[in-house]
């Protein structure tokens, strides 16, 4: 209950340190990371300078964690995407650390995250096609830290993927 209380605090200050002007800035940015800041400024009503430094303090503050460009995965021979369902043999903080270290160094796992329920982790991965993934999947996926067993869910369609925030 005290963490659900910490959690609506932070939640309740962080909504009272934006104001209208940033949460406009943020959508547009998220939007569309390109956008310059006379664009944007010009879009939110303020001035350019005033603008740049509101942007600014988002990055600082870590509203806004990076702005990367959206690549078309099939255009650089990664069509093939695969969810990865890792159940560890043992669940120890020393056996997740393992894993989680060993993961960071895949480039191929797009998203690691730890997840409640049958499995420890699931893991997202864009592969170029069944035999790249049954390669990766005998020579390295199973040889992680701790791998007791994976599931792998093939993606048939992508319906949304990284959608934007709604705030």
């Amino acid at each position: 209950m005290a963490t659900l209380m910490a959690a609506k605090t932070e939640e309740s200050f962080m909504e009272a340190e934006l104001d209208r002007t940033d949460l406009r800035i943020l959508r547009l940015l998220q939007a569309d990371g390109r956008m310059g800041n006379a664009e944007i400024a010009k879009r939110v009503n303020t001035s350019a300078a005033t603008c740049h430094r509101r942007i600014q303090r988002l990055f600082a503050e870590g509203y806004v964690t990076g702005v990367r460009a959206q690549i078309d995965p099939h255009k650089v021979e990664k069509g093939t995407l695969a969810i990865v369902g890792v159940v560890l043999d043992r669940s120890t903080p020393e056996s997740f650390g393992l894993f989680e270290e060993a993961v960071k160094q895949l480039p191929v796992v797009l998203d690691c995250h730890i997840v409640a329920g049958d499995f420890d982790y699931f893991l997202k991965i864009r592969v170029r096609d069944l035999a790249d993934f049954n390669k990766l999947h005998a020579k390295t996926l199973l040889a992680l830290p701790g791998v007791r067993q994976t599931r792998t869910f093939f993606v048939m369609k992508e319906v949304i993927d990284n959608a934007p925030l709604e705030f």
